[in-house]
């Protein structure tokens, strides 16, 4: 037996985080970058006191809402490409509840995260105390079972020396880059500041290592012979290629063979949009050119992607009748999809070890890529360049809005500045160098067509959960992770009135982010969404009890904060702010009227969303017969 060290709980879980390394090629350096916190009455006087008395090397956030704070941590870990983490701390009843969103969020993105909710008690003696949720049928759940659909792991600790296992069983799953994602590690606020003797080589430096794993030979020979078999093959690259650091290789494959990349919003920068052979987005909120390239393709390379449903176009965006698909995933569920051919491999190793095998190898797509690449970048210069003229009103503006609720909107808001053209000028203006930010809405579609990021890995879009919130909660980790540049969060009025609490956050520690907020008065995509398919425009926009579009002064909110502040409803007042914002040093809100309907729309794409089977509505009935009639064409698994 070896020596012993008398700890709470507490205390020993602290040490614990202070002592995880991760190795990656050659490299070690340390797991947990710090923690987040709001510490209530189940946290304040275990995992509290035992940070205040000695948090070692990791860094302590105030944070000022649960679901925020735990976002900002997500976003640091996914700029991280999963590699560090922030731990995050609540307290129980509604605490650990707000943390499911963003569970759930860690959770579709495959990004590690160690949560940390107190709970109930475990003697249940003061039961039921403040925020305790009853059940007739069981005393053993609270509100963190919650957690557990939501959770890769999840464990709750009614013991002290519970703790090792669970702990060694959690940092087992994030350092696992086949099935990373958050863990939950509720603790019984009674057991946080119990004592027991830990085995001192318990907080022994411990190396977690991410080996690479290799592909077996009869996958690469599988995978050699389906591309080789393939005339026009497509490499769509996912996250999991970004993760891996698999541009090199992937800019190697596609010069060597002519094989075009598009990519998946988790994929988008893992190569520059400057490389010649780089279509874009594909799929729902892809770009006319990687589309085409897709519905061309006789051979789909996903190399790591989960074939959401907006890259796939609803499973419509490839020729099933003729395409084969082969998928180099870490994660052998992933690398099933599509009924696809397995390579259960780290993407960069899988290509790498592939390439020597395609040798003198060359697609049949000759000069077509440079054509459709070429054809898309005249459409993105005309969406740079629309204005709205009230008096030669067009349809390519109104999509569904009529004349008049369009002039309405323009002069309550006062401008006439077009969503496209305003994304489009900053992406001229701001250093290529910058990271950007953005969720929900109408912008990750806008982002994803026509962001064109020049410098790998400074695209940061969150589109596996789409939450709501995220935007500026993310843009605070996005800066924590990378603090030499500037970041800009892409946020919609609907999702800055959801949550914008770590805004005040990253005022707070001198963290500087720059928020873009795109007013259009509503929910601009879902009100798109729903008069596509029939409806009328019905409570998504912003109105009051008598029908007046809602002109809400964000900047005045954000100047309250303590933010730089700018209103810009023209380029040239646009150009003056980011000018000028990037010289502060405090964080800084541009606040940019848009009119509705004035963002992208797809290209060559469908969504399967519920449609009404049974309406009296003309409108509805016909678009519930679209769905219909493009089901038909969707691969049914």
């Amino acid at each position: 037996m070896g020596n012993k060290v008398r700890l709470t709980t507490s205390q020993a879980l602290i040490k614990f985080l202070n002592q995880q390394y991760l190795h990656v090629d050659g490299e070690e350096y340390p797991f947990v970058e710090g923690v987040f916190n709001i510490f209530g009455h189940g946290n304040v006087l275990g995992i509290g006191q035992a940070l205040e008395q000695d948090p070692g090397h990791l860094k302590v956030y105030q944070g000022k809402n649960e679901q925020g704070m735990a976002h900002a941590a997500i976003a640091y870990s996914k700029q991280k490409l999963r590699r560090k983490i922030y731990a995050v701390t609540s307290s129980v009843g509604p605490g650990s509840a707000n943390l499911t969103a963003a569970a759930g969020t860690a959770l579709a993105n495959n990004i590690p995260v160690l949560f940390l909710p107190g709970d109930t008690f475990a003697t249940r003696q003061p039961d039921p105390v403040l925020q305790q949720v009853e059940h007739e049928h069981s005393a053993a759940v609270t509100t963190n079972d919650a957690l557990q659909p939501v959770s890769r792991y999840w464990d709750r600790i009614t013991r002290p020396e519970q703790l090792m296992s669970s702990l060694l069983r959690a940092f087992e799953v994030m350092t696992d880059p086949g099935k990373a994602g958050p863990v939950t590690i509720a603790i019984s606020q009674d057991v946080e500041g119990e004592a027991y003797d830990f085995d001192e080589a318990f907080f022994k430096k411990r190396v977690h290592y991410l080996d690479r794993k290799a592909p077996v030979q009869r996958e690469l020979d599988g995978a050699a012979d389906l591309i080789k078999a393939s005339k026009k093959p497509v490499m769509l690259v996912g996250g999991g290629a970004k993760y891996s650091g698999a541009r090199d290789i992937l800019i190697a494959l596609s010069e060597s063979h002519n094989i075009p990349l598009v990519e998946t919003q988790a994929g988008k920068s893992t190569v520059e949009s400057t490389f010649s052979n780089n279509l874009g987005g594909v799929g729902v909120t892809g770009t006319l050119a990687a589309n085409k390239a897709a519905k061309e393709s006789d051979l789909i390379i996903g190399i790591g992607t989960r074939y959401t449903d907006f890259a796939t176009s609803s499973k419509t965006a490839f020729d099933f009748d003729t395409a084969k698909f082969l998928n180099i995933n870490v994660n052998r569920m992933q690398a099933y999809k599509l009924d696809a051919f397995q390579v259960v491999a780290d993407a960069k190793k899988a290509l790498e070890q592939l390439k020597p095998a395609l040798e003198g190898y060359e697609s049949s797509f000759g000069n077509h890529i440079s054509e459709l690449k070429d054809e898309w970048t005249t459409e993105r210069n005309r969406l740079a360049n629309l204005t709205y003229d009230r008096k030669n009103f067009t349809p390519e503006v109104q999509d569904h809005f009529t004349k008049d609720v369009m002039n309405e909107y323009a002069d309550t808001l006062q401008t006439e500045f077009v969503q496209t053209t305003a994304l489009l000028a900053i992406n001229d203006l701001i250093k290529p160098e910058s990271n950007v930010i953005t969720s929900a809405g109408s912008l990750p579609g806008d982002m994803q067509r026509l962001w064109n990021p020049t410098t790998p890995n400074t695209y940061h879009v969150e589109y596996g959960y789409s939450c709501m919130g995220y935007e500026i909660s993310g843009a605070l980790g996005v800066k924590l992770a990378d603090p030499d540049r500037e970041v800009y969060s892409f946020v919609g009025d609907g999702s800055f009135l959801m949550l914008h609490s770590e805004f005040i956050t990253a005022l707070q520690n001198n963290q500087k982010i720059n928020v873009l907020l795109f007013d259009n008065s509503g929910f601009g995509c879902i009100n798109n969404l729903q008069m596509e398919h029939g409806s009328e425009s019905y409570y998504t926009e912003f109105r009051t009890n008598d029908n007046n579009v809602l002109n809400i002064d964000y900047a005045k909110v954000a100047e309250g904060y303590g933010a730089k502040v700018y209103r810009a409803n023209t380029v040239d007042e646009l150009k003056a702010a980011l000018k000028d914002a990037e010289k502060q040093t405090t964080s800084t809100l541009i606040e940019m009227k848009v009119l509705p309907k004035t963002m992208s729309e797809g290209y060559e794409s469908w969504w399967n969303v519920g449609v009404a089977e049974i309406s009296e509505k003309e409108d509805i009935q016909k678009a519930y017969q679209e769905k219909a009639d493009m089901r038909e064409q969707a691969k049914q698994y």
